[in-house]
């Protein structure tokens, strides 16, 4: 990747999503990044408060844990969480585009794959 990658201070939104997973379009996630580690807070849709933390690779590639309260099971209290490899493209206006490809690691332990997407600035 020619220019350098930095999530830090970037807001993302689901544009697509797996039927087994918690996010929609509500779903707003705020990324924070301080050299190679990555953490971010997300909420919204079916999600009432969430957290990711994990590296980021020198090409922009993504690798986090996440876990967070869900609305969808109203007879589940504890927290699900999972992990999940992002990659990244970078859209002709400068926007960063993200192919996730998750699994959880609590519950039914099946994977999914989503696309997050910078909103228009």
């Amino acid at each position: 990747m020619s220019q350098k990658v930095s999530y830090d201070n970037r807001l993302f939104r689901p544009v697509e999503s797996t039927e087994n997973g918690e996010v929609s379009g509500a779903t707003l996630f705020h990324y924070r990044q301080e050299g190679p580690v990555l953490w971010a807070t997300y909420d919204g849709g079916g999600v009432t408060h969430g957290h990711m933390i994990g590296r980021v690779e020198a090409d922009g590639a993504l690798h986090f844990r996440y876990h967070h309260l869900s609305l969808t099971d109203e007879n589940r209290p504890d927290p699900v969480s999972g992990l999940c490899h992002s990659r990244l493209e970078v859209l002709p206006d400068g926007r960063y585009r993200l192919y996730e490809q998750w699994q959880w690691t609590s519950g039914d332990l099946s994977a999914g794959t989503s696309v997050l997407e910078e909103p228009d600035r």
